[in-house]
Order: structure tokens, then sequence, then C-alpha cells
């Protein structure tokens, strides 16, 4: 299987884990079975949406959904049988520090469930902890040699703190740092990866406020000759209004595909759910629409790029 994606990919995430038991439904510690079934149900919910979605015009041969083994298994499974694109984590959840949820038997649960893209969520800056930089660097490799052993697809998604002193430098403004430093940082941190043997076909990306950091990134990603790896752009939970910004500057831009978004998308209709203030079918319209507003507002951005070069 050669490296890389080169399709659009319109990927609704909801692989959280324990920011979702505890922020959602104000679970602390081990769920019981009554309190997975209950978040088994809410992560049924969103799969809803995505279906409504695209039973209304999104397009199904770009849809994705990237969803947890924890509390997702029925939705993975109807997800593959139905044969919309799957990608499943395989970190441990609310670490900061990258490792395998299930250590060294990763493999075999990637294999149960057969899903387009292993996808990993990792905090790395190059400029923090190189220890731990190392470690997970060292993780990383090993995992991106399985599954390119395998013939396997991997999704890497990036998050880059900022470091005290990179902050320092902003005067602290967290607004600053995302578009003054961390487009750079990004950058770094892709070709470390890269000098690591560490290979993913799909970069996940916060968003980056300036098409010209956007065009940064893919080059890097594709560096090499590695010619068909691609980037998507993640939501980073932000409001919807940022979150569209962040999807227009990526649009059209060589090497980017696509979006994975996901609490833009449902983490409001489910609060209110949760909370017995929405019904279940409203829930799942809610999130069927802004779901497909990602879609739309990425593809005319993407057509408009295309008309302007």
């Amino acid at each position: 299987m050669s490296l890389g994606y080169d399709r659009n990919l319109y990927m609704l995430a909801f692989d959280h884990r324990a920011s979702f038991q505890k922020g959602l439904f104000g679970v602390e510690g081990t769920p019981s079975s009554e309190e997975v079934a209950r978040i088994g149900q809410s992560k049924q919910i969103i799969f809803e949406g995505l279906r409504r979605a695209i039973e209304e015009g999104a397009p199904r041969q770009w849809a994705g959904l990237l969803v947890d083994e924890q509390f997702g298994v029925d939705v993975a499974r109807a997800a593959k049988k139905e044969g919309l694109t799957l990608a499943m984590p395989v970190e441990k959840s609310g670490q900061d520090e990258f490792d395998f949820e299930f250590g060294e038997d990763f493999g075999s649960h990637i294999e149960a469930f057969d899903p387009d893209f292993t996808k990993v969520l990792v905090r790395y800056n190059p400029e923090g902890d190189q220890a731990m930089n190392q470690r997970q660097l060292e993780r990383l490799r090993r995992l991106s040699e399985w599954l390119r052993a395998q013939d396997r697809k991997f999704l890497f998604e990036l998050l880059v703190p900022p470091e005290p002193a990179q902050l320092q430098r902003v005067d602290g403004d967290k607004d600053r740092y995302d578009r003054e430093v961390r487009p750079g940082l990004v950058v770094r941190v892709i070709e470390e990866s890269q000098s690591a043997h560490v290979e993913p076909d799909i970069w996940k990306i916060e968003g980056l406020d300036r098409r010209e950091d956007c065009e940064r990134v893919s080059v890097q990603a594709r560096s090499g000759g590695r010619d068909n790896v691609s980037c998507i752009v993640l939501g980073r939970g932000a409001d919807e209004a940022r979150v569209m910004h962040w999807l227009r500057q990526g649009a059209g831009v060589p090497g980017f595909v696509g979006f994975a978004v996901g609490r833009t998308i449902w983490w409001d209709p489910l609060k209110s759910w949760v909370a017995g203030q929405t019904e279940t079918q409203n829930a799942v319209a809610t999130i069927a629409g802004n779901y497909g507003r990602m879609v739309q507002a990425y593809e005319a951005a993407a057509t408009a790029a295309g008309a302007s070069r």
C-alpha cells in the first residue's frame, strides 16, 4: 500500500473518552455498565446525525467518522458494515504523553475492528520535554512500521500545546501563539517525526489562521517524495465561526483534503440531550445540520480557491 491518501475526507470525530464521560456525563473514574450504555447511546446519536447528513446530501464517498472502542463499539461495527470511512484511536485517553491504550497488544485490536485508519492523538512541542518527545517518537515509530507492514493507513492527530517561554514571547496571548508561533512548530514536529521514521498517511492539524501557514505545513508533510501524504483540519472544540475560518484557510491548498471536527458539531445538542432538554431526533437533526454546514463551507472554499488559481 502506497503512503498517503488522495481523496477528500470529511470526518465527524467523536472518539473522545475521558473528556466525554466527565464533561458531558459528569462520570469520574470507571463508569458503571449503565453509564457505559448511556454514553454509548449518545455516540449512537452522533452517528445518526452523520447518517442523516448523508441522506440530506453530504457526499457519502467522502464522509467519515472517528469513534472509539470503549463507548462506540456498536457504531464502529455498523460503520464498517455500511462501508463508511472509519478511523479508530489506539492511544490512552486523557494523557499528556502518548502511549498505547492496549499496550503491545494494539495490533490485535486494530485487526479486530479493521478500521480504514488507525489514529493517534499526540501532544508534542519540539521545544518541550525532550525525553518525553523521544519516548513518544519511539512508540510512534513502532506503530508506523507495524501499520506499514500490515498495509494499513495511519492518521496522526497533532496538538502543539504552548510552552511557558513561548507564551511569554507573545505576552501570554494564546491567539498570538496560534498565529505567530504554532505554525512553525507544527512544521518542526512533522520534520522530526519524519526523521524518526514516523510516516502518517494523513496529518490531522489544529486549525491555522493563515493560508500560507497551511501551505508551509503541507509542503513539509509532502517533502522527501511523500507526494500523496495529506492534511486535514481539526476543530479543537472552537466555536463554529472560528472552525469555519480554519476550514476556509485549508480548503484548496494542495495536500489538504478535508477536516475532522467533533465537539463544535455535537457538543451543544448532546449536552442538551443529556440534560433532558432535547429529544433524540432533534439532537440528531442539529448534528446533521452542523456537519452539513462544515462540508458546504469546505467545498465552497475549495471551489473558490481552484477558481482563483
